[in-house]
């Protein structure tokens, strides 16, 4: 890579949601320690593709550039990943780049992640206390569970694991993999457990856990490596006893 002058990629663009996609090719000077998102904004200070034509600065998402905000991802050279870690002198060229295909396309590689937020606020995937009075200090988590409610927790929203997902598509309502761990997170938290029953009986209905066809594939490419594979199975479990629950009106079972 270091004999090379130039880097060459090849990027899916569109220019609104509703125009057709097309393939455009950039060359760009190759610089030691690049990662993607400093090839795009190589691109953006001189929107020149390879035919010397001038074109539009290619649009994308970012935000933190340390694989924290999730808001990167997109897909290169085939595999869903983040941009800011993607380094050039990694990757086989021609560096191919498109938009994650699970979730609507804005423009170039900018994509509309709604999807997820959703189905995040439908499984309330947060401690509801809003802060009005002082309830004094809650209750602490046994430091073994706290280990492994931490790992879950490291979710960044960036969507990898619903792009690997097959039962994720335009014809299925499942939520995926995220909202799902997050449920088993928030659950586990000794005042989020208020909730439990209303987030599992969520996750009972349509587009909830029983649309998993247990691919696997979600683990698989988890940046964070959170056994997501491992909190489904766990909510297999707790909604098949909260259906009994709520079947025989008892929170004794």
């Amino acid at each position: 890579m270091s004999d090379n002058k130039v880097i060459r990629l090849i990027i899916k663009r569109k220019n609104d949601v509703n125009s057709p996609s097309y393939e455009e090719t950039f060359e760009i000077p190759y610089r030691k320690n690049m990662n993607v998102i400093s090839a795009l904004m190589e691109i953006r200070r001189n929107p020149v593709n390879a035919n010397g034509e001038e074109t539009t600065p290619v649009a994308w998402d970012a935000s933190c550039l340390e694989e924290v905000c999730g808001a990167c991802s997109m897909v290169i050279n085939g595999e869903a990943r983040q941009s800011c870690t993607a380094l050039i002198d990694q990757l086989e060229q021609p560096v191919r780049l498109e938009p994650m295909s699970t979730f609507p396309v804005v423009r170039d590689l900018l994509i509309d992640r709604s999807r997820m937020f959703e189905s995040l606020k439908k499984v309330k995937a947060w401690i509801p206390i809003d802060g009005t009075y002082d309830l004094g200090p809650g209750p602490r988590m046994a430091e073994p569970k706290r280990q492994w409610a931490y790992e879950l927790s490291k979710c960044m929203t960036c969507g990898v694991c619903l792009e690997a997902c097959p039962n994720v598509n335009s014809k299925s309502d499942f939520m995926g993999p995220a909202p799902l761990s997050q449920v088993r997170l928030f659950n586990s938290h000794p005042t989020g457990e208020m909730n439990k029953a209303e987030r599992l009986n969520t996750i009972m209905d349509d587009g909830g856990i029983t649309d998993c066809g247990n691919s696997q594939n979600c683990v698989e490419v988890c940046p964070k490596g959170i056994p997501l594979t491992t909190s489904i199975a766990s909510l297999n479990r707790e909604t098949t006893i909260q259906s009994f629950k709520d079947f025989f009106g008892s929170d004794k079972i």
